[in-house]
């Protein structure tokens, strides 16, 4: 209880609070009323495209088939260390990691046997012609830092070490056959001595775990080093189509890793039409999910790059809403050795690539050409396999968008405009296909000879084409079913 003389103080002070906070009411409201409350901040929401990233798209989407080349100090050693075979699959241009070997060592076995013939560029740019591939895009330097320009910034270049400016061979190659070029550039580096390989426990190097060899590193350095090549590469070979990064982890990438962002400018100042991938980015916005090939995901911000990058698969339901490239390998590696046999068959390597362009895809095949820049046998038969079936069937390749439904049991569809083109991997035995699709058809010929018609007939199930005679082609006969309107991709 209180006693009356804390009681009467009590009142007092009660009745001044109450007095004063009338007061600051009062002057907050009138403070309101003259100033307006500032709007609410506009979400900041980035556009998922522009006309400009469109137009500078367009010939690649159109394109759909490139040709890769992996081939450095890595493609003498033929998968080959000391004498014994390092294994028989997997990528050998990872066999300085394999062997656990020191740049020094590395550079030492490896040097005298890059000896480039003459004409190799000429060569790879004529089978990627021949194949029917509309872009070529090679290593200037791989995860082993060798860069194959001549650069200013590296004593560790094919223009220090063999006197040549092989990137300059080869980009004059691929422009003779009219073919766009595209620069893999490995963002990762064993070589340079200021880049710190402990700041990712996910990010391969040969020295992973032991102390740095040259005492402390300064990631910084490397950085400078990375941009200042980049810079050599989109500055002196003319237009550059394609910058194709390799590659982040999800513990160390992007800002923190490469100045990914500032790297981007870089090239986007020098090149504004060049297009490029993801790999500066291990997040779920620049189209990751996790650190496996597969771990892909059907979306991309372009702030990160403009298409996604499966690798030595293909997505079973394509990536519907961006762009995307599966890269795959012929055998089971990228980089050339001469103990890797399982070569993909010719058939399986055309239905990979139908497969892809019938999900909206684009397909990178790779060769791993030898030491002295010769492409395997095995390689060029492929490549040609797959030019042959072009040169009567690119119409439905070039072009096309992906399949209005699901892939049907025999085969693939493509799409472009009102044309659907169906690639027949097995030719049915009951003479008939069913196209599950709700149009309405104007005619069915065959791709290969257009006097050749088929009928077609309308049913709950969709289309059905009442085939005639046989296969004219062993990997995919392609008929084109043109309907009456155009019908959307799915």
């Amino acid at each position: 209880m209180f006693t009356p003389f804390e009681s009467e103080a009590m009142k007092r002070t009660l009745t001044l609070c109450l007095l004063l906070s009338c007061l600051l009411v009062t002057a907050t409201k009138s403070a309101m009323a003259a100033e307006p409350a500032a709007p609410a901040a506009a979400e900041q929401v980035e556009p998922m495209t522009t006309p400009e990233r469109e137009q500078r798209m367009e010939w690649w989407r159109d394109a759909r088939f490139g040709m890769f080349v992996h081939w450095g100090l890595y493609s003498g050693l033929a998968g080959t260390w000391e004498g014994k075979p390092v294994g028989e699959r997997g990528g050998m241009e990872w066999i300085q990691y394999r062997v656990r070997a020191d740049t020094d060592t590395y550079a030492e076995r490896a040097l005298p046997l890059s000896k480039p013939t003459e004409n190799f560029a000429e060569q790879w740019a004529k089978l990627a012609k021949q194949a029917g591939c509309k872009y070529l895009v090679f290593t200037t330097k791989h995860h082993d830092g060798f860069a194959l320009h001549d650069s200013a910034v590296s004593d560790f270049d094919a223009g220090s070490k063999l006197d040549r400016d092989l990137v300059k061979e080869i980009v004059d190659a691929c422009r003779a056959e009219g073919l766009r070029v595209g620069f893999y550039h490995s963002v990762i580096d064993w070589h340079h001595d200021q880049y710190e390989y402990e700041k990712s426990n996910q990010l391969p190097h040969p020295l992973k775990g032991k102390p740095y060899p040259n005492g402390e590193r300064d990631h910084a350095k490397y950085q400078e080093y990375l941009h200042a090549q980049v810079k050599e590469l989109t500055t002196n070979y003319g237009p550059v189509d394609i910058l194709w990064w390799d590659y982040s982890a999800t513990d160390f990438q992007g800002e923190e890793a490469w100045r990914a962002f500032e790297l981007m400018d870089l090239v986007r100042n020098k090149q504004p039409q060049v297009i490029m991938n993801n790999r500066l980015f291990r997040i779920p916005e620049a189209g990751w999910t996790s650190m496996q090939m597969t771990g892909v995901a059907a979306q991309l911000n372009p702030k990160y790059g403009d298409f996604v990058t499966p690798e030595q698969h293909v997505p079973d339901r394509g990536l519907p809403g961006v762009d995307w490239e599966t890269c795959m390998t012929m055998n089971t590696t990228w980089g050339y050795s001469r103990h890797d046999q399982a070569w993909k068959p010719n058939d399986q390597l055309v239905h990979t690539l139908i497969d892809i362009a019938s999900k909206g895809g684009n397909f990178l095949l790779n060769i791993g050409p030898t030491g002295d820049g010769t492409v395997p046998p095995e390689s060029i038969e492929g490549m040609q396999a797959i030019g042959k079936w072009m040169e009567t069937n690119s119409e439905s390749i070039y072009g096309t968008t992906a399949s209005p439904c699901d892939a049907p049991a025999w085969g693939r569809i493509t799409t472009k405009g009102d044309t659907l083109y169906l690639h027949v991997f097995d030719w049915p035995e009951s003479g008939e296909l069913t196209v599950p699709v709700e149009a309405t058809a104007e005619e069915c010929t065959l791709l290969a000879d257009a006097a050749t018609k088929f009928a077609v007939s309308s049913s709950d199930a969709g289309l059905t084409v009442k085939l005639t005679g046989e296969a004219v082609d062993p990997y995919a006969t392609v008929l084109k079913l043109k309907l009456t309107e155009p019908i959307e991709s799915k």
